[in-house]
């Protein structure tokens, strides 16, 4: 199927590049390389959500837009506030780097895989996704790629001020507000929001609700200098507390109603200091960021575990524009500091209170050349001293070629590192034991593409191809310790898949624009036999129908398929784990925005319209059919 499905999509590339069309606009983007460059230049196949479909879409979380992304799967254990991850290409949840204006906030007390429940989407001004590995650009956790988040600034407005509040299903209450300055040399914005819903039951059975809270401040601002030298300031912090089920380990093996909560504080930072000399042609860029992550766990109101993880970070990025323009030279040098705590009673008998730091010095080069007006080709190297592991090096290069105006060739290659982190080596959890041992997982992998512009339609299809050595398996049970620990897969675990993305100006006021993947996931079994990776859909779509149908009402239908995975159960012992099915679904979710003036505007929101019943993760329910009616105000001063 997979074969068929290849020669078909190459075929109709073939067919679609002997096609001319009036050139695009150009787009910029900052997560495909150490500088800003325009999407058409990288090799690599990268999505945008822009500013225009957030405002359209009114989505309460990130993780609602990204279900969108081609290639990307979302793991939700339950209601809004639930652990929720995502894994792009069939790779791993925490072999993604998520950027937050420039900050790293995985969270390396949970595996280094970030908690997606926790980010709003109300101050989020634009998503870059770019897949295939990163890591000779942005390090060890950019494995399977990048997804960088950036916030809102403040306009062009000298003063203003916003306002939004929604009320919904489920006893769902979202508000905000903010406000935006702009001066000669000063900008800044400051945003605050709040999540509040009773939720709905997780388990299969049973009618408590597992309820969730998010609270978030944020603040970007800057100072001019002078023409050639500017500071940035970025801090957020974000609470949240989540209700959730435990799982019966004695008699179903499925999760039971139980009065467990957990706690979050996130606070990020970040500093830094852009300087230009010789004309423009010499970038520099020093920052100092921070991320810290705070997880407290409770069992009937009795606290339990407490993890911590606080990273730092230092950088200093130069560019050298060669060649009027046509090349760039760029090099990074970075200093990571990672400290490590947990807190808690004892488990079968080990003590969990430990304290741990590592750190690691890097540097990475990248060249980028501008060989034709059609052609350009980049190179990246990056080395990584790290404190407790070998140093590694990694190395990336990629291809951009426009055949005719409208058609472009792309490709890449790259190789990655990831080390395991320090609660996958010495975290004691509940059934959980760290594994000291572990060794860090390598990856190898490349992709090609063509994207076509044609009659107002945008096509691109690519291939991608990766394979993973000394998988960590975080879920092995271990007779010894009684319980789950992480151990190295022997053997190469491969992915490989094609995606498929559109989008066509149907009309002046209709738009349509979706995506498509075929995702081949295994892992090592028994050799020579492969394991289907869990969680990882063969099949995943979205289309989204956007329509003007006047100057005051826009209606957007947005259109999810998660097809049909595996998941791994764990009946109560001595039962064997067993490999169990997730059955495929569809989510319709409908927008309307209705403007009432230039200042108010009102919007409806329904999420899963067909009150779809599925599961992201065996035996975890999730949210039914929810609807909500909010408003938007904006004052200009």
């Amino acid at each position: 199927m997979f074969k068929s499905s290849l020669f078909a999509v190459t075929a109709l590339a073939t067919a679609i590049a002997q096609a001319n069309d009036a050139p695009a606009i150009e787009e910029v983007v900052t997560v495909a390389s150490l500088q800003p460059i325009a999407i058409e230049q990288s090799g690599s196949a990268i999505t945008v959500i822009d500013q225009a479909y957030l405002d359209s879409r009114k989505a309460l979380q990130v993780i609602d837009l990204l279900r969108d992304v081609p290639g990307l799967a979302v793991s939700a254990t339950g209601v809004r506030g639930s652990n929720t991850d995502v894994r792009l290409r069939g790779a791993e949840s925490n072999h993604v780097l998520v950027l937050f204006d420039g900050i790293e906030i995985n969270d390396a007390s949970q595996g280094d895989a970030l908690n997606w429940a926790h980010l709003a989407a109300a101050d989020i001004a634009r998503i870059e996704i770019i897949r295939g590995p990163q890591s000779a650009l942005w390090g060890s956790e950019a494995v399977a790629g990048v997804i960088s988040i950036t916030s809102k600034k403040a306009g062009s407005e000298k003063l203003q001020t916003s306002f939004f509040s929604e009320k919904g299903s489920f006893d769902t209450f979202y508000s905000g507000a903010s406000i935006a300055a702009r001066g000669e040399q000063f900008h800044g914005r400051l945003s605050v929001d709040r999540i509040s819903t009773d939720g709905d039951n997780i388990a299969r059975q049973g009618n408590e609700k597992d309820g969730y809270r998010n609270s978030n401040i944020h603040l970007t601002s800057g100072y001019t200098l002078n023409e050639n030298a500017e500071l940035g300031l970025v801090l957020r912090r974000t609470e949240a507390s989540n209700e959730f089920d435990e799982v019966d380990s004695y008699v179903t093996g499925l999760p039971v109603d139980a009065n467990r909560e957990t706690d979050t504080r996130q606070n990020f930072a970040r500093l830094q200091a852009d300087i230009d000399a010789l004309d423009g042609n010499w970038k520099q860029r020093v920052s100092l960021s921070q991320s810290k992550h705070h997880n407290t766990n409770y069992s009937d109101n009795v606290q339990g575990n407490v993890n911590e993880i606080r990273k730092r970070q230092i950088q200093w990025l130069n560019t050298l524009n060669l060649v009027n323009n046509s090349q760039q030279l760029s090099l990074l040098l970075e200093r990571e500091n990672q400290d490590f705590s947990a807190r808690g009673p004892l488990v079968w008998g080990l003590d969990p209170n430990q304290d741990r730091s590592l750190h690691t010095n890097s540097a990475a080069l990248e060249y980028r050349i501008n060989a034709t007006e059609q052609l350009t080709l980049a190179g990246s190297l990056r080395y990584d001293s790290n404190s407790d592991f070998d140093s590694a090096t990694t190395r990336r290069a990629e291809a951009s070629y426009r055949v005719v105006e409208g058609t472009r060739l792309r490709a890449s290659y790259g190789t990655a590192v990831k080390n395991p982190t320090l609660s996958e080596r010495f975290g004691t959890f509940t059934n959980f034991i760290g594994n000291p041992d572990l060794q860090p997982e390598s990856v190898e992998s490349w992709q090609v593409g063509v994207d076509q512009t044609v009659a107002g339609v945008n096509i691109g299809i690519g291939y991608f191809n990766s394979r993973l050595d000394n998988e960590i398996n975080g879920f092995v049970w271990s007779d010894e310790d009684s319980g789950f620990t992480a151990m190295n897969t022997n053997g190469v675990s491969r992915r490989e898949g094609v995606e498929l993305t559109f989008d066509a100006e149907l009309t002046a006021d209709l738009s349509l624009q979706g995506s498509y993947t075929y995702t081949d996931a295994t892992q090592p079994y028994v050799a020579p036999t492969e394991e289907i990776e869990i969680r990882r859909p063969r099949h995943l779509g979205s289309v989204s129908l956007d329509w003007h149908y006047s100057d005051q009402l826009q209606l957007l239908l947005n259109t999810q398929y998660n097809g049909t995975s595996h998941d791994q159960f764990f009946p109560p012992w001595p039962q064997p784990s067993e490999l169990v099915t997730l059955d495929d679904y569809i989510l319709v979710n409908l927008t309307a925005n209705y403007n009432w003036s230039p200042q108010v505007q009102f919007y409806a929101r329904v999420d899963n319209l067909l009150n779809e019943q599925y599961e992201d993760v065996y035996g975890f329910q999730t949210l039914g059919r929810g609807a909500s009616l909010g408003v938007r105000i904006r004052f200009d001063g």
